[in-house]
C-alpha cells in the first residue's frame, strides 16, 4: 500500500507551499504529524468540488491541514464548521486557514466532539458534507451523528479505515484501533441508509452518500 500511494503522490500531486508549511507548523507545535496525505487532501477537494457541497461539518481539525483542502473545494461559496478537542489546535487550524483565504469562512468549535454534535443536532443543523478524522473509538457515533444531521444526498468520508494497512497485510502490526477499524467498515458497508466505497488511498477513505 505504501508503494501504490507513494506512486499516486508522485505523479498527481505538485508541491504545494502552503499545505508544506503546515506540516512543518504542526511538527514545530509538538502535534501529532497524523494530517491526511497530500492525494487523500486532493481527493477531499475533489469531492466537494464536484458534489458541490456548500456546508461542511469536519470532526478532527488537528492543524488545519484537511480544514484547507476542504475549503478548497467549495472556494468563496461555502463554510466549513470544525469539531475540535483541544483548543491550541483549533487556533493553529484557523490561523492556518486564515493564511489560506479562508478565515471568515470557518467557524470551531472545541470541546468533546460528542457534545458539541447533540448541541448541532438541537440547533437543527444541516451539513451536505462530512469528513470524519478523529478518537477512532467513536467513529459509529459519528457516522451516526452525521446521518442525523445530513442534507438528502449528503457525503461522509471517513479517514484511517486501513489502520496503517494492518487490515489488509498481515506483515504490518495491528493497531489498538484496528479492529475497531474492521467492525466500523463492515457497518459502513451495510448501513442501510449508506451508499459506500473504501478508496485505498493515504491511509484508506470510506466515501459514503447519503441514500435519498
Amino acid at each position: 500500500m505504501k508503494k501504490v500511494n507513494t506512486y499516486i503522490d508522485s505523479v498527481f500531486n505538485s508541491q504545494d507551499a502552503l499545505l508544506e508549511e503546515v506540516i512543518s507548523s504542526i511538527k514545530e507545535n509538538g502535534m501529532p504529524s497524523i494530517s491526511v496525505s497530500p492525494s487523500s487532501g486532493k481527493l477531499l477537494t475533489m469531492l466537494i468540488s464536484i458534489s458541490g457541497a456548500k456546508n461542511v461539518l469536519e470532526i478532527g481539525a488537528l492543524g488545519g491541514y484537511s480544514g484547507i483542502c476542504l475549503a478548497r473545494g467549495f472556494g468563496e461559496k461555502g463554510t466549513l464548521t470544525s469539531l475540535e478537542l483541544e483548543e491550541n489546535y483549533a487556533q493553529l487550524a484557523h490561523s492556518h486557514l486564515t493564511k489560506a483565504g479562508f478565515g471568515n469562512q470557518v467557524s470551531y468549535m472545541t470541546g468533546e466532539a460528542l457534545q458539541n454534535l447533540e448541541t448541532l443536532v438541537k440547533d437543527k443543523k444541516r451539513f451536505d458534507f462530512f469528513f470524519i478524522d478523529a478518537d477512532k473509538q467513536n467513529y459509529e457515533n459519528y457516522l451516526e451523528y452525521s446521518i442525523k444531521l445530513a442534507e438528502p444526498g449528503a457525503i461522509i468520508v471517513t479517514d484511517n479505515v486501513l489502520a496503517g494497512g494492518s487490515l489488509i497485510d498481515p506483515e504490518v502490526k495491528p493497531k489498538g484501533y484496528t479492529e475497531l477499524m474492521r467492525k466500523f467498515n463492515e457497518t459502513v458497508a451495510n448501513h442501510p441508509q449508506l451508499e459506500s466505497l473504501l478508496m485505498p488511498i493515504g491511509d484508506g477513505m470510506t466515501v459514503s452518500k447519503i441514500k435519498e
